[in-house]
């Protein structure tokens, strides 16, 4: 392998650990808020089935990455590395200033700014870039929704139910927190791969899109690993950065809501921002009991990100290709 494609596999690598960072306050959030499990319980079931969730439902979002949205012979391994140096270098900056982004949307933003700036508006596949939109963007309002009517449901399900029925949703997170890792890992997971596989072909080392095994189990391993590092220094905060107490059928729900909508985007190959996701599933739960029950302001930062990470992250990337194509 040439130098630069080494650089791209470990900024792809590094991109997928930052990933798993940032998501895990969200991915334990609930259920260690809730008193469910332990914080090691928690983080050690949720980063395991975050690594087993690509080998089970397939690399349907790896192939929208990586296939869809650019066209390939556009491509070089240097467009990949200013897209994955962009979105490595948005994620440190936003994280160490607490500024509104998603991972999801950096690396879209990355792709998309160092293949215009090489090869043009061509280099675009418009029904690939309108779906990634439109999944991104969506997801988080179906999240909310599903919050709310799944909440609902369980209130009247459980109507006539004793206290004891507490014991229940505490003891039914562990499936939950092990459906949303499955599913988290399926959809932000692959994210990487798509990229690494892109490279691949770019370089000449793969003819077609396939995804080879030791490609999974590095981009799988690094993603797992992220959550259990961002997770053990969020631990004694976390109970700090949710909009309301949560109890453990708010925990349930709201796993469930964002384990169904992640996990349903990923089948279809649609990537998404599972920290969106989740944190309007915890505000479609709590409107569902009562609307001023929720910080809204958590949904101004949704909208930030929204509209400032794609458009930062295609300025950066194409002026890291430009400087990289002139070294």
């Amino acid at each position: 392998m040439n130098f630069i494609l080494i650089a791209v596999v470990v900024l792809a690598l590094s991109f997928g650990f930052l990933n798993g960072a940032h998501t895990s306050r969200n991915m334990v959030s609930t259920i260690i808020s809730s008193r469910a499990f332990s914080p090691s319980v928690a983080l050690g079931v949720t980063a395991l089935s975050e690594f087993v969730g690509p080998f089970i439902f397939g690399a349907a979002v790896a192939e929208t990455i990586g296939r869809d949205i650019v066209i390939s012979s556009a491509v070089n391994d240097r467009v990949m590395l200013a897209a994955l140096a962009s979105a490595v270098t948005w994620n440190i900056v936003t994280w160490f200033f607490h500024l509104p982004s998603t991972s999801s949307h950096a690396l879209l933003g990355g792709l998309l700014g160092a293949a215009l700036m090489r090869s043009g508006a061509a280099a675009i596949q418009a029904a690939g870039l309108i779906k990634t939109l439109l999944f991104l963007f969506i997801s988080p309002i179906i999240g909310m929704l599903f919050g709310f009517v799944i909440f609902r449901l369980i209130v009247e399900l459980s109507r006539k139910a004793t206290p004891r029925i507490n014991t229940f949703f505490k003891k039914a997170q562990l499936i939950t927190t092990i459906a949303l890792g499955l599913s988290h890992g399926t959809n932000d997971g692959q994210k990487s791969m798509g990229i690494i596989v892109l490279a691949l072909m770019a370089s000449g080392y793969l003819s077609s899109f396939v995804i080879p095994l030791w490609v999974i189990i590095l981009c799988a391993a690094a993603f797992a690993l992220g959550t259990l590092v961002g997770g053990w220094k969020l631990i004694h905060t976390v109970g700090g950065i949710l909009f309301y107490k949560i109890r453990p059928i708010d925990g349930f729900a709201t796993q469930l809501a964002s384990s169904i909508v992640i996990l349903g985007s990923s089948l279809l190959g649609g990537p998404v921002s599972a920290t969106q996701v989740i944190n309007t599933s915890i505000m479609g739960v709590g409107m569902a009991e009562r609307v001023s029950k929720v910080r809204w302001h958590v949904a101004q930062d949704i909208i930030a990100a929204w509209l400032l990470t794609i458009p930062a992250t295609s300025a950066l990337a194409a002026a890291l290709y430009w400087l990289i194509a002139r070294l």
